[in-house]
C-alpha cells in the first residue's frame, strides 16, 4: 500500500471516437539502427474513468503521458530496445454506451505517440457508472497482448468507485489477466480506508501488481530548470528536420505540432519532457516522415509521390533528396542527442532541488515508475539512462 499525491501526475486517455484507419507507424526503432530493437515489448493499457468526478486525474493524465514514455524508454531487456505500445480505455462515462458497460477502447496498443496525446487532450468526464471488472475483462480480451514470455504486460486502472460494481467480477476478470501474464495495478482515486473498503487493494493483489490511493486533485507541481530553455530551442529545431509525404502526412506534421502546443498549455515542464521523449527510439513516424521512413525503415525514394512532399522539395530530383534526407537524418541525430544530454542534467536539477526542500516525488507518476521498474526487474530488463 502506498500514500501518492498526484502532484506529478500521470496517464493519459481521450474522449473522441476511435480512428478506424490509423496512420501506419509500426516501427519504434532506434535512431542508430534496427539492430539494437529487441523482439520483446512494453505494452501499457491504461484504463482511466472518466466520470464526472474525475477531471482531476485526466488533467493530471495530460501532465505526466511523456514522463511515462520517458521511463519505458530506459528499459533494455538483453542490451536491446523493446518496443513500446500503448492502450487507453475509459470507463464510467454515461455518455458511452450501456450495452458495453460503459467502456470504449479509445486506443489499442499502439506505438503512434502522437495519436495518445491527440486523444487525451480529446477527453471529457461525463456521469458514470463505473465497472471496473468489466473494463479488465474487455481489455484482456481485445488487445493483442504480446505472446513472448519475456515481453512486459501491465494494465492501470485509476478510479474512485467501488472495486466491485458491475455485472462482471473482477476476481475472474482479474484472473484471466494474470493467465495471460498480465499484471494489474490499482489507483484509487481517494483515500485508504475508502480504497482498501471498495476492494482496490485487493485487485492489485489478485492482479499480483501494486496498489496505490492518490489525491487526484491535487495541482502539478513545477520546478523550473537552467536547462528547459535550450531543450524548448532545441525541439524547435527538431521540428524542422521533418519532411512529410503521402496523403496524410501534411495533416500528421500539423499534428505533431499541435501536440507540442497542448502540451505547452499544460506547464512549461510538460513541454519539456515530451521534447525529451521526441528525442527517444519510441518516437518513430515512418508512416507520415520521409527522414524515418528512409532511415529507420529503408524505404526507396522512387516510391514516394513528390506532390505529396512539402512544395520546395517536390522538383528535385531523387539524389537531391537523398542527400536532403541524409542532412536531415545527421541533424536530427545530433539534435537528440543534445536534448537527451540537457534532459539528463535537467533531471538531476530537479532531484537535487527536491532534496534541498525535504521533499520526494510521492505522485502517482513516481508510484508508475516504481512499479514498472519493479516488474521490469522481475523479468529481466535493466534500466538505461
Amino acid at each position: 500500500m502506498k500514500s501518492l499525491l498526484i502532484s506529478l501526475g500521470t496517464l493519459a486517455v481521450l474522449s473522441s471516437p476511435v480512428q478506424k484507419e490509423e496512420i501506419k507507424n509500426e516501427s519504434v526503432i532506434s535512431v542508430d539502427t534496427t539492430e539494437n530493437l529487441a523482439q520483446e515489448k512494453i505494452q501499457v493499457a491504461l484504463l482511466l474513468d472518466t466520470s464526472s468526478s474525475m477531471d482531476g486525474l485526466i488533467d493530471q493524465a495530460k501532465s505526466r503521458l511523456w514522463n511515462i514514455v520517458n521511463t519505458l524508454t530506459t528499459l533494455r531487456y538483453d542490451g536491446k530496445k523493446p518496443s513500446i505500445e500503448i492502450s487507453l480505455y475509459e470507463y464510467g462515462n454515461d455518455g458511452l454506451s450501456p450495452d458495453g458497460g460503459y467502456i470504449r477502447q479509445v486506443t489499442p496498443l499502439t506505438s503512434d505517440l502522437d495519436l495518445l496525446s491527440e486523444k487525451l487532450f480529446a477527453l471529457r468526464t461525463n456521469g458514470g457508472s463505473e465497472y471496473c471488472g468489466q473494463v479488465i475483462q474487455t481489455s484482456t480480451n481485445e488487445l493483442k497482448w504480446d505472446n513472448n514470455k519475456n515481453s512486459m504486460k501491465l494494465i492501470y486502472i485509476a478510479g474512485n468507485e467501488p472495486f466491485t460494481q458491475g455485472q462482471v467480477n473482477y476476481i475472474e476478470a482479474i484472473s484471466n489477466a494474470v493467465k495471460k501474464g498480465i499484471f494489474v495495478n490499482t489507483i484509487h482515486c481517494g483515500d485508504d480506508y475508502s480504497g482498501q473498503n471498495g476492494m482496490w487493494k485487493d485487485g492489485a493483489d489478485k492482479g499480483k501488481g501494486e496498489y496505490f490511493f492518490i489525491d487526484h486533485n491535487q495541482k502539478v507541481i513545477y520546478i523550473p530548470t537552467p536547462y528547459d530553455v535550450r531543450i524548448d530551442d532545441c525541439n524547435t529545431r527538431l521540428n524542422n528536420t521533418y519532411i512529410y509525404y503521402g496523403a496524410q502526412g501534411g495533416k500528421m506534421k500539423e499534428r505533431q505540432e499541435t501536440q507540442d502546443m497542448m502540451a505547452a498549455e499544460m506547464s512549461a515542464e510538460n513541454k519539456v519532457t515530451r521534447a525529451a521523449a521526441k528525442a527517444n527510439y519510441s518516437y518513430s513516424n515512418s508512416g507520415w516522415d520521409l527522414v524515418d521512413a528512409v532511415s529507420l525503415e529503408g524505404t526507396d525514394i522512387k516510391e514516394i509521390d513528390k506532390k505529396t512532399l512539402p512544395e520546395k522539395y517536390q522538383n528535385m530530383t531523387d539524389a537531391q533528396l537523398k542527400k536532403e534526407i541524409d542532412s536531415m537524418t545527421a541533424e536530427r541525430k545530433k539534435i537528440q542527442k543534445e536534448i537527451l544530454e540537457l534532459n539528463t542534467e535537467r533531471e538531476k536539477f530537479i532531484q537535487n532541488e527536491l532534496a534541498k526542500r525535504g521533499e520526494t516525488d510521492t505522485d502517482l507518476g513516481a508510484a508508475i515508475t516504481e512499479a514498472v521498474l519493479k516488474f521490469a526487474n522481475e523479468k529481466g530488463y535493466k534500466q538505461e539512462k
